[in-house]
């Protein structure tokens, strides 16, 4: 927890102090002996797919800087003496705020790492960060036996209060009945992967018609066994949209994982697929993710454009009714429509289509209005860790982590049928000191609640206490196939980990 608490102090307190006026160090120079350095990335034990940690630069007067000492302050170096040549791609990510965030993807696993974090050719705090080894890659499959000890050095919380939520409404699971019922009542119309792990192999089953999407589970199965001894756990994962248990929570009701939940629905909610892939293919791909975005928040808050800012297809009336307000209201909300499907009957009173909109683009306006789709809109995660303000409309779809989000603190919330919007919005232009801050607070919960370790622990806590609930012991299926871990033959990983019993997991 000490990792978490620092991790939070700094950001919150030190790096983006409201007490002190952006660009209050703007003059000064960073000093090597004073600026911080911590995270995840600096632990050996913490295996990610792309491994992270922070730099704050602070002056020679212990003053941390609140705006960007320049994109090259810092220079970083991985090195493993053993190793001539490391496999490491390196980034470092200038957030703007007086803060980076280093970001590395080992493609190989090294006795030691050594971690030099220089300024002007100068140790910065404790740097070199030595590493003892082994260090593991993300490809490696060398799990820690242990369970406990595992989350100890990911530093996860003790709980998380949506799986408290999902799994009160099922005090005992039998995975025996559920392999009939489940299959019987949503095997023929939805799209489900039944899933069995069993010594920390991953077995799986599909039903319906529709189940590209389980690669997304897939992977992220192989990527957690690799990492840790999964308890044993057999359960159904829905593929679509929507979550599937209606029933009441006096009926007999089926677990569902989903990725979605709604208010009116009974599923067990997990990360979304979309934020699940964005952990895994950070740095293996261009693509959005929690990191990046960071990096690309736009001008700074004063220089951003004073208007409400929305891109996205037509999934939901609502949105239909922000491009109606749009075009009403053009200097309060700029709303337009870059793909039609749901209402293509529609296109014409709606349109025309504009342009695609790179995301970064999005953080040039000070407001970003985000609106459910089919389901929850799930580029939140997203939009809170840029530098512009959330305008949320109410929603009866969450997300794994919306129970921690707080109205007026995180967000600014707007009504649901939209009436309240260019209220909201203007309220925000009145109030621009408090819009900054609920924008703040909404980058510090995204950076803090949404990062790689966070998702991991996520999902971990959620099979480890699913498992406890089981009455029956999780089996491979008639029909089920072994989802096999992908092998390295170029950078094969020896793992000097011991076998657990049992109990430790």
């Amino acid at each position: 927890m000490l990792l978490k608490v620092l991790s939070w102090f700094a950001l919150c307190c030190l790096g983006l102090s409201e007490q002190t006026p952006p660009g209050a160090s703007t003059g000064a120079v960073p000093s090597a002996a004073k600026t911080l350095v911590w995270g995840p990335g600096l632990e050996a034990n913490i295996v990610l797919p792309a491994r992270f940690f922070f730099i704050q630069a602070v002056d020679s007067s212990g003053k941390n800087f609140t705006s960007s000492p320049g994109e090259n302050t810092f220079d970083v170096k991985i090195v493993s003496p053993a190793e001539q040549f490391t496999r490491i791609w390196l980034q470092v990510l200038d957030r703007r705020d007086g803060s980076f965030l280093v970001r590395y993807r080992m493609y190989a696993s090294y006795t030691n790492l050594h971690v030099h974090v220089l300024l002007s050719h100068q140790h910065v705090a404790k740097s070199p960060f030595i590493l003892k080894g082994p260090v593991y890659h993300e490809g490696c499959d060398c799990p820690q036996p242990s369970g406990s000890v595992w989350m100890q050095d990911m530093h996860c919380p003790v709980s998380f209060s949506q799986i408290e939520q999902d799994l009160a409404l099922f005090p005992r699971v039998d995975p025996d009945r559920n392999a009939v019922e489940v299959p019987e009542r949503f095997g023929q119309r939805q799209s489900l992967c039944h899933y069995t792990i069993t010594d920390n192999k991953v077995y799986i089953k599909t039903l319906g018609e529709h189940v590209g999407f389980r690669i997304f589970m897939d992977a992220f199965l192989l990527s957690l066994t690799r990492k840790v001894r999964v308890p044993d756990v057999e359960f159904f994962v829905n593929l679509g949209d929507w979550p599937l248990e209606k029933r009441r929570a006096s009926e007999r009701l089926h677990p569902i994982f989903s990725w979605c939940g709604s208010n009116d629905t009974r599923d067990i909610v997990m990360p979304t697929y979309d934020l699940t892939e964005s952990v895994l293919e950070t740095m293996g791909r261009v693509s959005l993710d929690m990191m990046s975005v960071q990096a690309n928040t736009g001008p700074p808050w004063r220089e951003k454009n004073a208007t409400a800012f929305w891109r996205g297809r037509d999934s939901r009336k609502e949105r239909l009714e922000l491009v109606k307000l749009s075009r009403a209201h053009p200097g309060v909300v700029d709303a337009a429509f870059t793909n039609f499907f749901f209402f293509k009957h529609d296109e014409s009173l709606y349109g025309p289509l504009v342009k695609h909109v790179s995301f970064f683009d999005f953080f040039k306006y000070k407001y970003q209005v985000n609106i459910d789709g089919t389901v929850a809109a799930y580029r939140l995660p997203y939009l809170l860790a840029g530098d512009s303000v959330v305008l949320k409309q109410d929603s009866s779809y969450y997300e794994h982590f919306y129970d921690q989000l707080r109205p007026w603190e995180h967000y600014i919330p707007v009504r649901a049928d939209l009436a309240d919007l260019l209220e909201k919005i203007l309220w925000a232009r009145q109030h621009d000191e408090e819009a900054r801050k609920i924008a703040v607070a909404g980058q510090q919960f995204a950076r803090n609640h949404l990062m790689g370790d966070n998702i991991f622990c996520y999902y971990y806590k959620l099979f480890q206490e699913y498992a406890k609930l089981q009455v029956t012991q999780p089996k491979v299926r008639e029909g089920m196939e072994r989802v096999e871990q992908p092998t390295d033959d170029l950078f094969p990983c020896p793992c000097h980990r011991t076998p657990p019993a049992k109990e430790e997991l």
